[in-house]
């Protein structure tokens, strides 16, 4: 039941700076409850999970031979997508179509990574560099329209772009790092479909000011029926094949593609970091390390009185904080004080502009009763 005031769950933690989360007599949040409640539905951490990852990996090389590449990985650099690389060309021997999608904002460790990675695992990398000039106008846009979640244009385009790699390179898999072990729970509120281009174009037709030429984008029904059922494409997460578990894919990419740990979930992206660990706390009050350490707990790799020590730790200090302003203000065209009073904006939401919310949350329902079904 809801308590006024301040309330944790008891499970994980998270915690009521969601303002939609909600708990049950026992203390537990919807969040971990709904995270339990789909867990067999989309995460096989056993012998069942490795048979079943072995029949897809076998359809997929059936299916591509022939063919140069028989599935596509898009690579950043971060742990999932690198242990991804890793899992593809080693353990599962196929033959991926390596694409980095060049947004602007790599950090230097990330690139570093990358170039690891792919020498290590003799991996041909491709590399898409967004439009500067666009992708600066969009996420000015964006901070103009003071919503929370600021990685919709990067992670708009990084999917745009890897299905438009796959279409031209008849590809049809397409793995993807996401998984359930590491990040299962994260609150609507916090976020939005970073694949509603209705809203990217009604906040850009607010507060852009140049045309989006060559910003790659894909709308509704491209990703839904002209890639799924024309191009008969198919977006696989191996990871939720088998008990993925961040320590021990840190362990692996370190030891053996001197691979580097950057700090943080997503991390390795210097706006990333600027935003998840400054701008959403400091503006919204959302901590996303809350989401992703409370994913760790429900999924056995933390204790939760583990994430709530590691929640006291913040290494982000003030001058890394001024530092990273100012970064980020010079690579978008403002002032520090500029770009800080725009920051100092009213919060607003993402359905405050056009969206097709309703069109997506539709799909994710019925996605979740085609699981349950075959489950």
């Amino acid at each position: 039941m809801n308590k006024p005031g301040y309330a944790i769950c008891t499970r994980c933690i998270m915690d009521s700076t969601d303002p939609e989360i909600t708990f049950d007599n026992e203390g537990h949040c919807n969040h971990c409850n709904s995270a339990l409640a789909q867990a067999p539905e989309i995460w096989f951490p056993d012998e069942n999970g490795e048979r079943m990852l072995r029949k897809v990996i076998e359809r997929i090389r059936n299916e591509g031979k022939g063919k140069e590449y028989d599935c596509i990985v898009g690579l950043s650099g971060g742990i999932d997508s690198s242990y991804l690389a890793y899992l593809t060309k080693v353990k599962l021997e196929l033959r991926p179509l390596v694409v980095h999608v060049d947004c602007g904002w790599n950090s230097e460790l990330a690139v570093k990574n990358i170039e690891n990675i792919t020498k290590h695992l003799d991996l041909e990398l491709h590399t898409f560099v967004v439009n500067w000039e666009e992708m600066k106008d969009l996420q000015r846009a964006f901070f103009k329209a003071s919503l929370p979640d600021q990685d919709i244009p990067q992670d708009h385009a990084i999917f745009a772009a890897l299905y438009k790699f796959a279409s031209e390179n008849d590809v049809r898999y397409a793995l993807n790092g996401g998984n359930y072990s590491t990040e299962i729970i994260l609150p609507t509120s916090w976020g939005y479909q970073a694949m509603d281009l209705r809203q990217i174009k009604s906040v850009h037709k607010h507060f852009g000011e140049r045309p989006l030429k060559d910003f790659p984008t894909v709308n509704f029904l491209e990703r839904y029926i002209y890639y799924k059922f024309i191009r008969r494409m198919n977006i696989l997460s191996p990871l939720n094949y088998f008990n993925y578990r961040k320590e021990e894919a840190i362990d692996i990419l370190t030891r053996e593609l001197g691979w580097k740990y950057y700090g943080g979930k997503h991390y390795e992206s210097r706006f990333t970091k600027f935003f998840q660990s400054y701008y959403l706390p400091y503006k919204f009050n959302f901590d996303k390390r809350r989401a992703h350490l409370s994913s760790l707990v429900i999924s056995g790799q933390m204790k939760r009185s583990e994430a709530l020590e590691a929640m006291k730790e913040f290494s982000y200090s003030e001058n890394e904080i001024n530092d990273d302003i100012d970064y980020v203000a010079k690579k978008l065209d403002w002032s520090p004080q500029e770009f800080r009073n725009i920051i100092d904006l009213p919060p607003r939401e993402h359905r405050e502009f056009a969206n097709l919310d309703h069109l997506f949350n539709l799909g994710i329902k019925a996605k979740r009763m085609v699981r349950k079904i075959l489950s």
